[in-house]
């Protein structure tokens, strides 16, 4: 069996990772869909209906901001247990 130089390890490590460098070009672009929110908007105008809590009015920021605070609130430990 024939023993590979010092050489011929790095080329084989090269041409690995060039390999592997390349393996990435591939990818596809992600393209993202209109049901997305856009960037440009305020959290309180982009939600979605189906994703929002009973009560709280589209638009309203002082609304959003309640609904916040008592979601906020329910996850406290300190309170819930007391």
């Amino acid at each position: 069996m024939k023993r590979l130089t010092i050489g011929q390890k790095l080329g084989t490590v090269v041409l690995g990772l060039a390999a592997l460098g390349l393996a990435g070009c591939g990818e596809e672009p992600q393209q993202g869909t209109q049901a997305e929110r856009k960037v440009d908007t305020q959290v309180w105008d982009g939600a979605q209906a189906k994703y929002t809590d009973q009560g709280w009015k589209a638009g309203d920021r002082a609304s959003w901001e309640r609904h916040l605070k008592q979601r906020t609130l329910r996850q406290n430990e300190y309170l819930r247990v007391r």
